[in-house]
């Protein structure tokens, strides 16, 4: 062989070492092990919706598959059917004003839009705000901008709701962009307008850049409807909001999200993806206008079957004695794990004795430790299952 063959290799750039670590890649090895060995594993530690998508929106998708209009490119920035369908749900569900042009920005799926807007928004050596816990992503499109993270504690004595007067000053100053994230993946939290209300105030003083992330903005319950940061006044000079068809529509396979909300923000956003891709699939684009603007009533019986299934797990975890508070809204509990126990220690033990998988709290965050989230995507019969099994380890007093 050529010697100059034999000693090629590959360097990857230095910004590959930087990534953080894809915690919950451990977790899926450690179920897939103990699956198998042939243990009927109850997996609640993951966030993948367990349900179909509705069949008329299904149905969408097959009859748009035919039209030879979508079998070539996509318009850059998305066909303006698509984008009206966005604002008109807006408008319907959260009274909130969205011009389809200037102030929508179509996604592959959520997650690109919130790993993007660190490198569009940051420079090396800025600071992001990031809640701790939180979605780990947000960590990633930090990375990649060489940017620095300030994490903002979420705790339950503050209603898991970041305290801006705990921020320094200096890091108030530093702060080019803020993340936040209600319903509130991993704790389950839901924000009050008055918060988003604040929060306009705190970013318009400081010169912060917001994005909420609002992938589970449909998912509330006791009749509760989660409120958008885009409710609050001046909420779109400050800032955008992210939604993603994957919770709501039990669509997460077909990659469909949107930004919404500051006109700038928004044009970078699609000035970025305009050298990165073409745009959706035009079926998919129409199968996600159906799912906009068509009767909600399979987004109400989804919301409807959580609901069952969190009044179900939490009435089986009261007869083990695992005292929590219901959650308010996601399709997410955020539970305390017994004294003497780290949340990873906890969780390997629920997967090894009881074979139920969480996930480990701090998986999110250094205060996400001493909690467990587990995840409503099982029947009701599975969720009570999973309880008993965890009470017959006798941890609770």
């Amino acid at each position: 062989m050529n010697r100059k063959l034999k000693d090629f290799h590959i360097e990857p750039a230095e910004i590959m070492s930087q990534l953080p670590t894809q915690f919950f890649a451990t977790l899926v090895s450690k179920v897939n092990r103990q699956v198998a060995l042939g243990h009927d594993v109850i997996n609640l530690g993951q966030g993948n919706p367990d349900q179909p998508t509705p069949p008329h929106i299904v149905s969408s998708l097959k009859e748009a598959s035919d039209n030879p209009q979508f079998h070539k490119y996509s318009p850059f920035t998305g066909f303006s059917f698509l984008k009206e369908a966005i604002a008109h749900r807006y408008k319907e569900d959260y009274n909130v004003d969205l011009d389809p042009e200037t102030e929508v920005a179509i996604l592959f799926g959520g997650k690109t839009g919130l790993v993007q807007l660190p490198q569009i928004l940051l420079n090396p050596g800025d600071v992001c705000l990031v809640p701790d816990p939180g979605y780990p992503d947000y960590w990633s499109g930090v990375a990649l901008a060489r940017a620095q993270m300030t994490f903002m504690p979420l705790t339950e004595d503050h209603q898991f709701l970041p305290d801006y007067d705990a921020i320094t000053p200096a890091d108030r100053e530093k702060a080019k962009l803020m993340f936040l994230n209600y319903p509130n993946n991993p704790t389950s939290a839901v924000a009050p307008l008055s918060f988003y209300e604040d929060t306009v105030a705190f970013a318009a003083e400081h010169g912060i850049a917001v994005a909420s992330d609002f992938a589970y903005g449909a998912i509330g319950f006791d009749g509760k409807r989660p409120v958008s940061f885009l409710q609050a006044e001046g909420a779109k000079e400050v800032g955008v909001e992210f939604y993603t068809l994957s919770k709501t529509y039990n669509m997460a396979g077909w990659r469909v999200g949107f930004a919404l909300g500051n006109m700038k923000i928004i044009s970078l956003i699609n000035q970025m993806q305009d050298h990165i891709y073409v745009s959706l699939f035009g079926g998919i684009q129409a199968a996600a206008a159906t799912a906009l603007t068509s009767s909600q009533n399979c987004v109400e019986q989804l919301v409807a079957r959580y609901e069952s299934r969190r009044d179900a797990f939490y009435g089986a975890l009261a007869e083990i004695g695992w005292a929590a508070q219901k959650p308010p809204g996601s399709f997410f509990s955020w539970l305390p794990v017994p004294k003497g126990y780290t949340s990873v220690a906890f969780a390997d033990l629920l997967l090894e004795e009881a074979k139920v998988a969480v996930a480990p709290g701090v998986g999110f965050g250094d205060h996400g430790e001493g909690y467990v989230r587990v995840g409503l995507l099982s029947s009701e019969d599975r969720m009570r299952e999973a309880a008993y099994r965890i009470g017959k380890l006798n941890l609770f007093g």
